[in-house]
Protein backbone atom coordinates (compact mmCIF):
# COMPACT_ATOMS: atom_id res chain seq x y z
CA UNK A 1 0.00 0.00 0.00
CA UNK A 2 2.93 2.29 0.91
CA UNK A 3 4.55 1.44 -2.08
CA UNK A 4 1.42 2.43 -4.33
CA UNK A 5 1.01 5.95 -2.67
CA UNK A 6 4.61 6.73 -3.25
CA UNK A 7 4.36 5.55 -7.08
CA UNK A 8 1.15 7.72 -7.08
CA UNK A 9 3.06 10.82 -5.62
CA UNK A 10 6.27 9.98 -8.22
CA UNK A 11 3.70 10.27 -10.38
CA UNK A 12 2.16 13.33 -9.98
CA UNK A 13 5.39 15.02 -9.17
CA UNK A 14 6.16 14.06 -12.39
CA UNK A 15 3.41 14.97 -14.52
CA UNK A 16 3.77 18.68 -12.78
CA UNK A 17 6.76 19.04 -13.82
CA UNK A 18 6.49 18.04 -17.61
CA UNK A 19 3.64 19.66 -18.12
CA UNK A 20 3.56 23.33 -15.85
CA UNK A 21 6.23 25.07 -18.55
CA UNK A 22 3.46 24.44 -21.14
CA UNK A 23 0.73 26.54 -19.27
CA UNK A 24 3.60 28.78 -18.39
CA UNK A 25 4.23 29.84 -21.99
CA UNK A 26 0.44 30.33 -22.95
CA UNK A 27 -0.49 33.65 -24.23
CA UNK A 28 -2.47 35.55 -21.59
CA UNK A 29 -5.81 37.20 -22.40
CA UNK A 30 -4.22 40.76 -20.08
CA UNK A 31 -2.00 41.54 -23.48
CA UNK A 32 -3.45 44.78 -24.54
CA UNK A 33 -6.04 44.59 -26.57
CA UNK A 34 -4.13 47.03 -28.96
CA UNK A 35 -1.98 44.13 -30.07
CA UNK A 36 -4.96 41.31 -30.46
CA UNK A 37 -6.98 43.98 -32.88
CA UNK A 38 -4.93 45.28 -36.17
CA UNK A 39 -3.86 49.02 -36.18
CA UNK A 40 -6.15 49.94 -39.21
CA UNK A 41 -9.44 49.75 -36.79
CA UNK A 42 -7.76 49.51 -33.26
CA UNK A 43 -8.11 53.47 -32.84
CA UNK A 44 -12.02 53.11 -34.00
CA UNK A 45 -14.42 54.18 -31.26
CA UNK A 46 -16.94 51.24 -32.31
CA UNK A 47 -17.37 47.72 -31.40
CA UNK A 48 -15.19 45.01 -33.53
CA UNK A 49 -16.06 41.98 -35.16
CA UNK A 50 -12.87 40.08 -36.44
CA UNK A 51 -13.06 36.86 -37.94
CA UNK A 52 -10.48 34.55 -37.96
CA UNK A 53 -9.84 31.98 -40.65
CA UNK A 54 -8.58 30.30 -44.11
CA UNK A 55 -9.59 31.26 -47.49
CA UNK A 56 -9.72 27.91 -48.45
CA UNK A 57 -11.49 26.45 -45.31
CA UNK A 58 -15.07 25.95 -46.39
CA UNK A 59 -16.98 27.23 -43.45
CA UNK A 60 -14.56 30.34 -43.87
CA UNK A 61 -15.69 30.44 -47.57
CA UNK A 62 -19.11 30.83 -46.87
CA UNK A 63 -18.62 33.23 -43.64
CA UNK A 64 -17.29 35.82 -46.47
CA UNK A 65 -20.67 36.82 -47.91
CA UNK A 66 -22.33 36.66 -44.63
CA UNK A 67 -19.53 39.54 -43.45
CA UNK A 68 -19.61 41.29 -46.43
CA UNK A 69 -23.55 42.46 -46.04
CA UNK A 70 -23.36 43.01 -42.69
CA UNK A 71 -20.12 45.22 -43.46
CA UNK A 72 -22.39 47.34 -45.46
CA UNK A 73 -25.72 47.07 -43.79
CA UNK A 74 -23.65 48.41 -40.15
CA UNK A 75 -21.25 50.69 -42.08
CA UNK A 76 -20.08 53.17 -40.09
CA UNK A 77 -21.50 51.41 -36.64
CA UNK A 78 -19.29 48.17 -36.26
CA UNK A 79 -16.35 47.86 -37.84
CA UNK A 80 -15.86 43.98 -39.49
CA UNK A 81 -12.37 42.50 -40.53
CA UNK A 82 -11.69 39.03 -41.91
CA UNK A 83 -8.63 38.04 -40.77
CA UNK A 84 -6.68 35.12 -42.65
CA UNK A 85 -4.37 33.24 -40.17
CA UNK A 86 -1.54 32.31 -42.38
CA UNK A 87 -1.05 36.42 -43.03
CA UNK A 88 -1.34 37.50 -39.46
CA UNK A 89 0.06 34.42 -37.15
CA UNK A 90 0.98 37.22 -34.10
CA UNK A 91 -2.53 38.79 -34.30
CA UNK A 92 -3.76 35.16 -34.44
CA UNK A 93 -1.66 34.00 -31.65
CA UNK A 94 -2.38 36.85 -29.32
CA UNK A 95 -5.71 36.15 -30.14
CA UNK A 96 -6.15 32.43 -28.91
CA UNK A 97 -7.50 31.44 -31.98
CA UNK A 98 -8.10 27.34 -31.77
CA UNK A 99 -10.39 26.74 -34.55
CA UNK A 100 -11.41 28.35 -37.69
CA UNK A 101 -13.72 30.22 -38.64
CA UNK A 102 -13.48 32.13 -34.89
CA UNK A 103 -15.67 35.36 -34.68
CA UNK A 104 -13.99 37.89 -31.62
CA UNK A 105 -16.29 40.44 -30.85
CA UNK A 106 -14.74 43.51 -29.45
CA UNK A 107 -16.59 46.52 -27.80
CA UNK A 108 -16.14 50.59 -28.35
CA UNK A 109 -13.07 50.43 -26.07
CA UNK A 110 -11.58 47.27 -27.57
CA UNK A 111 -12.69 44.77 -24.34
CA UNK A 112 -13.32 41.60 -25.88
CA UNK A 113 -17.02 40.88 -25.36
CA UNK A 114 -17.87 37.54 -27.18
CA UNK A 115 -16.27 34.90 -29.28
CA UNK A 116 -17.34 31.73 -31.01
CA UNK A 117 -16.11 29.26 -32.97
CA UNK A 118 -17.43 27.65 -36.28
CA UNK A 119 -19.72 29.11 -38.58
CA UNK A 120 -21.86 32.01 -37.69
CA UNK A 121 -25.19 32.67 -39.63
CA UNK A 122 -25.97 36.29 -40.40
CA UNK A 123 -28.95 36.26 -37.60
CA UNK A 124 -26.58 35.08 -34.84
CA UNK A 125 -23.97 37.80 -35.96
CA UNK A 126 -27.12 40.24 -35.21
CA UNK A 127 -28.06 38.99 -31.97
CA UNK A 128 -24.55 39.25 -30.29
CA UNK A 129 -24.81 43.25 -31.90
CA UNK A 130 -28.33 44.05 -30.62
CA UNK A 131 -26.60 43.06 -26.73
CA UNK A 132 -23.78 45.29 -27.38
CA UNK A 133 -26.02 47.54 -28.11
CA UNK A 134 -25.98 48.31 -31.77
CA UNK A 135 -29.08 48.92 -33.95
Amino acid sequence: MAKMKNSARILIVTLLLLFTPLFLHQPSFSQSSVERIPKDIAKAPLPKLLDFGRGKCIPCKAMAPVLKELSEEYKDRVMIKIIEIDQEPNLTRANRIRLIPTQVFFDGKNQEIYRHEGFMDKEQIKAVFQKVGVQ
